[in-house]
């Protein structure tokens, strides 16, 4: 377990990034680095936590970055515009947030005061593109057509990738890529389809699906993100490589996910096709056996139990209100 040591987490008021922080301050200082644009901290308690500091600003600014960075000795780099919904509508943003910024945090960590001990760059499963079976880390990427907005996320992120392995290549910088596949849990925010499909099932109002429903993803538990997070954090065998991190047993359809939501939530909610014209995921499902051998990675939260934590926290917060 990591202990003792100062770490900059990029977008750590964000869903992911909250979490990430709550396990880190256990042990450890972080620097939370974030625009504050989506604001999971406060929430969380996380703003008036004593080893807990938070640096507003942006990663496409190199001079906040590096001074940001100061004192520390590992980096988590989670900062992006996310949301197909958000990228979409910034595409722009969406591309120079995620190289700019990266570039950024990579050249602070090259010329930081003191060694960085690991840097663990968060890029995303869009990278395999459409049709994802049982996909590896070493498996060829396919993205969509130049100008479709809908890949600017994931041909970006892939960049990242890129830049990550050859500073480390190149400058020995101990870097790490870690992609999530379809994360939720409590505390989410933002558009993601478990958060939108709880929230409206427990209102009672439809809730919608994009076409028939048919696409497939294999949904992981935040908790068992963190923890492969923390590995990557720790372990030497993690340096120089890129990490699938999901569970490939909690796979349905979108369809199913809602019929779920809908029973789990006891809701009356009545499930609505919306046509939506836009390139989609179709299959998304992740080999995890690189994470199994390097960080003994394992998930631990099926779909039926993490879905009902899930709930169980989204109608507190209903409840309190």
């Amino acid at each position: 377990m990591l202990e003792g040591k100062r770490v900059l987490v990029t977008g750590g008021a964000g869903f992911i990034g909250t979490h990430l922080t709550t396990v880190l301050a256990e042990r450890n200082e972080v620097v939370v680095f974030d625009t504050l644009r989506r604001n999971a901290l406060q929430p969380a308690g996380l703003d008036k936590h004593a080893r807990v500091t938070l640096v507003e600003g942006d990663v496409r600014d190199a001079g906040a970055v590096k001074q940001a960075m100061q004192g520390c000795t590992h980096v988590v780099h989670m900062a992006s515009i996310a949301g197909v919904d958000t990228v979409m509508r910034l595409p722009v943003e969406t591309m120079t947030v995620a190289m700019s910024g990266t570039i950024n945090v990579l050249q602070a960590a090259l010329e930081a005061d003191g060694p960085i001990e690991r840097v663990i760059d968060f890029s995303t499963s869009e990278v395999f593109g459409r049709q994802a079976y049982n996909v590896t880390e070493g498996d060829v990427t396919s993205l969509g057509a130049v100008g479709e907005a809908r890949w600017t996320y994931a041909v970006s992120k892939l960049a990242t990738e890129h830049l990550s392995f050859n500073y480390y290549k190149q400058h020995q910088l101990p870097t790490a890529a870690i992609r999530p596949f379809n994360i939720y849990g409590p505390r989410q925010v933002g558009e993601g389809a478990v958060h939108h499909f709880i929230v409206r099932a427990l209102r009672g109002d439809p809730i919608t699906v994009h076409n028939d429903g048919g696409q497939i993803r294999a949904w992981c538990y935040i908790d068992d993100i963190i923890e492969g997070t923390m590995t990557a954090l720790e372990r030497a065998e993690a340096i120089g490589h890129s990490f699938n991190i999901g569970n490939p047993r909690s796979t349905v359809t979108i369809h199913t996910l809602a019929r779920e939501i809908v029973r789990l939530t006891g809701s009356r909610s009545k499930i609505e096709f919306v046509k939506w014209d836009f390139p989609d995921v179709e299959l998304r499902i992740p080999n995890i056996d690189k994470a199994r051998e390097l960080l003994s990675f394992e998930p631990k939260v099926e779909l039926e139990d993490g879905l009902r934590r899930t709930i169980a926290w989204y109608r507190e917060q209903a409840e309190s209100k």
